[in-house]
């Protein structure tokens, strides 16, 4: 079988004409968290623990709060002080205020889950875990990336995060060249 390609240019894959959009074979997807799920089933299915479904479903829920709180509470962020400066705009420091008393109040969640387990859907990686990486990576490329700092079970989740070998390659792509 052929590698599986992901391709960020070929918006014609995603009806939403957004990307990215991947190609398996005859297989084309879009949407990053699925695509994640199903290079995760393919390769690695130990990161969505289908095996037990008390396990599967906290990857879920985990995956879920990913998206929907953590993400969603950064991306402002993000776009405030890393692309709209880039656009040629200017940062709205009233956005980013906002979304970072809501990124606090998903950390307090974050730092009560990790008192209980090593990671965030049990005592296991999963792809719960990893598909906060790119987000996370690019949070410490703002002045905010001390926000972590005062969740110290959040900040040493991150940092065994950070010690794995695959997100060291992440976090090594993601480097801006010169």
């Amino acid at each position: 079988m052929a590698p599986m390609k992901l391709y960020g240019a070929v918006m014609s894959w995603n009806p939403f004409g957004q990307v990215p959009a991947l190609q398996d074979g005859d297989l084309y997807l879009f949407e990053s968290r699925a695509i994640c799920k199903y290079a995760a089933r393919k390769n690695k299915p130990e990161l969505l623990r289908e095996g037990n479904l008390e396990e599967a479903a906290m990857v879920d829920v985990w995956i879920e709060v990913e998206a929907n709180q953590y993400t969603a509470a950064l991306n402002p962020i993000l776009f405030q002080v890393l692309i709209s400066p880039m656009l040629g705009g200017t940062t709205d420091q009233k956005v980013v205020d906002e979304n970072l008393e809501k990124l606090k109040k998903v950390l307090e969640v974050y730092e009560a889950r990790l008192t209980k387990c090593k990671y965030l859907a049990g005592d296991f990686l999963s792809l719960a875990d990893l598909n906060h990486v790119s987000v996370t990576l690019c949070l410490f490329a703002t002045p905010y990336a001390s926000v972590l700092d005062a969740y110290p079970h959040v900040k040493a989740w991150w940092s065994g995060l950070m010690e794995r070998p695959s997100v060291q390659k992440v976090a090594a792509l993601m480097k801006p060249s010169a």
